[in-house]
């Protein structure tokens, strides 16, 4: 397995070609926009610059693994001969639906499709597909190049085989691969964004603010980011549909996303990638700056 697809050229996408470029694999970044396309070739360059500053490795890894790289705005190019796609787009169970559907009919018969949803059932999006064995879910953690970490996740009908590929394939980029079962959320996020979704809760309540409620989880529970400071970096958009999908998939009330979250992101505050969720992000990516609504 050599030749790669990875569809989305997003922040997870770009990651995801990014790690498999570096460790030789000839990759196809796809995406609909030319534009996202340079975008996320430009956060890989600057990624790559980065290592090479801290000697992590040599301007000759850089050029090679940029050299692995081909950029493409028609999916049929894109995924032709390829070996294994992965699919980053946006977390949209209709979009991947139809995504895994158009794949399906234009893939080699031998190529294995992979997801990277961190929630959207697997079995379901496999069912769409005529090789319902060779789907599968590949969760790579944010951000990619860094988090070694890779939830494997087996829909009801994917093979034993294929999963032991991806398994090892994962392993070869540096990943500690863990298979988990396919149910809303998986590992992950079935704990993680109930988490984060009760740090919203306690700040709706007014029970604390966005920083002290931040310090207690780093300070006390020895987290390296407070939750809302992560559901920032998330995206809130991301964190909410997540917890759609578990609050549809277990008709749980305690899935049931806080009402403050909903709020935020019908008004576009989505965090980082919008320069304001919990904290300010209009002169500085850290959170230094609690947002003016919620500030003190």
């Amino acid at each position: 397995m050599k030749n790669i697809a990875v569809i989305g050229a997003g922040t997870m996408g770009n990651g995801i070609a990014h790690v498999f470029a570096q460790n030789n694999y000839k990759v196809n970044l796809i995406d609909i926009a030319q534009a996202s396309l340079d975008k996320g070739l430009a956060t890989i360059t600057k990624n790559l610059d980065r290592m090479v500053a801290k000697e992590k490795i040599s301007e000759a890894d850089k050029n090679n693994t940029l050299a692995n790289i081909t950029l493409h705005t028609v999916l049929a190019d894109g995924v032709n001969g390829v070996d294994l796609v992965v699919e980053a787009a946006t977390e949209n169970v209709d979009l991947k639906l139809k995504i895994f559907k158009d794949l399906d009919a234009i893939c080699d018969a031998k190529t294995i499709l992979a997801t990277n949803t961190s929630s959207i059932s697997i079995t379901q999006i496999a069912a769409v597909t005529n090789r319902p064995k060779q789907v599968i879910g590949m969760h790579f953690m944010n951000p990619v190049p860094i988090m070694k970490l890779v939830e494997i996740i087996r829909g009801y009908n994917t093979s034993n085989e294929v999963t032991t590929t991806i398994m090892e394939l994962s392993t070869k980029l540096g990943k500690t691969p863990t298979e988990v079962n396919d149910y809303p959320g998986f590992v992950a996020n079935r704990i993680l964004m109930p988490m984060i979704n009760e740090a919203i809760e306690t700040l709706y309540n007014g029970v604390a603010g966005v920083e002290e409620i931040d310090t207690v989880m780093k300070l006390g529970m020895a987290h390296p980011m407070g939750p809302l400071q992560l559901a920032d970096f998330i995206g809130l958009d991301v964190c909410l549909s997540i917890l759609n999908v578990m609050y549809d998939g277990f008709k749980n009330p305690k899935y049931a996303p806080c009402p403050l979250l909903v709020n935020m992101v019908m008004a576009k505050k989505l965090g980082v990638k919008s320069g304001e969720g919990f904290y300010d992000y209009s002169e500085s990516r850290k959170a230094e700056k609690v947002a003016s609504q919620f500030a003190k």
